[in-house]
């Protein structure tokens, strides 16, 4: 974050939903050293460890609830929307639309409401988009083809927010951020572990493409789209510069750990076969499928995206590309130990269980913005 941007944070009230996830924490602690006052909606089951030394003020509830929002709307600013409900086979569409549409509702009325509030922050996700065929390539203005209940429901949101903002002049920017990673990331773990152990399995033919935006630099767009009046009721994708191959991620995560790394191709049908039994059998019994269509689809789906209009409207250029964030990111791994068999600690938004947060895990914030804080 530049000084001139952290400047504008310095004592302003911001609310930040999805606070307690892998981005939602790197978020906090940049405005944190901003002097940002901050409040943050938690649920009661939420572990607040990786935040709990900072000054916040705590609203225990969902964020779909009205007296929580309510309250912790009061005197706000900014809003920074990153709520989600994770995928999970015991979650309907109208499980997710509470978090994905019902709380965008309810913060951004509330907001209107306040004559000293300036953004709303609201984040969506480039699966909307859907699959993108070979040789294209999605802007911001590409056709959606939402693919489950997750992405339909986020669109959802971002569509209802779109209407209320152009109906009532309400100051607000929507961000598409592409597949997210960095130090302290648990979801891409289990991929960074396959290759540590030497080989990659190769689903198909391997020509799917994959569009990642590193945690510091997706954390700097929101901070920079909610001061920026060019920003207001634009749309903007999150994205690098360019997207990658699976095997490409693999080869750059290997050289950063000095490991070879072999790949095993597979037949592509029985694992959609195997994925699609096995959701079946594990829906019934109310419980996680350890494989399903979303997982397979890694393997084969197109993910690419434009980001000309972050680059030219909202001035911003990323400071990592794919090969300086996945060795970096891969080197965090191995220095802190989450590459062998130790269970790391994982925000509850991307893995159940644990609620030991573990004194290790220390979200990232670049030597550029401490050096302003």
């Amino acid at each position: 974050m530049s000084h001139s941007v952290q400047q504008q944070f310095r004592g302003a009230k911001v609310l930040i939903t999805g606070a307690t996830g892998f981005t939602g924490v790197v978020l906090a602690r940049k405005l944190a050293a901003a002097g940002a006052r901050i409040h943050i909606i938690a649920r009661p089951g939420s572990d607040i460890g990786p935040l709990k030394n900072l000054d916040i003020i705590w609203f225990r509830g969902d964020v779909y609830t009205p007296s929580v929002i309510k309250k912790a709307t009061y005197g706000i600013e900014y809003i920074f929307h990153l709520a989600a409900s994770f995928r999970e086979v015991q979650r309907t569409d109208e499980g997710y639309r509470k978090v994905h549409l019902t709380s965008t509702k309810l913060l951004a009325s509330a907001a209107k409401k306040l004559p000293s509030f300036k953004r709303f922050i609201h984040i969506s996700t480039v699966g909307v988009h859907g699959h993108i065929p070979s040789g294209e390539s999605a802007d911001e203005e590409y056709r959606f083809s939402p693919g489950d209940g997750y992405q339909r429901t986020k669109l959802e949101g971002e569509q209802w927010l779109a209407d209320f903002a152009s109906q009532n002049d309400f100051p607000c920017t929507i961000i598409r951020p592409a597949a997210i990673f960095g130090p302290g990331d648990g979801r891409l773990l289990k991929f960074f572990r396959m290759i540590n152990s030497g080989f990659l399995p190769m689903l198909g033919k391997g020509n799917g493409m994959y569009h990642l935006i590193h945690v510091n630099d997706l954390t700097e767009i929101f901070l920079l789209a909610a001061i920026s009046q060019k920003t207001r009721s634009e749309v903007f994708i999150a994205a690098n510069n360019e997207p990658i191959s699976i095997i490409d991620i693999g080869k750059i995560i290997a050289q950063a750990l000095n490991k070879k790394m072999r790949v095993v191709r597979l037949p592509l049908r029985p694992f959609l076969l195997a994925a699609d039994i096995c959701q079946l059998i594990c829906a019934q019994f109310n419980i996680q499928p350890p494989l399903y269509r979303r997982r397979v689809a890694f393997y084969i789906n197109n993910r690419r995206f434009n980001n000309k209009k972050m680059k030219d409207l909202l001035g911003y250029h990323l400071q990592y590309n794919n090969e300086k964030g996945l060795t970096e990111t891969a080197l965090w791994y191995a220095e802190q130990g989450w590459l062998g068999k130790k269970r790391p600690f994982i925000p509850k938004r991307q893995a159940k269980g644990s609620n030991k947060h573990k004194e290790q895990y220390q979200p990232y914030i670049s030597s550029s913005y401490r050096k302003h804080s």
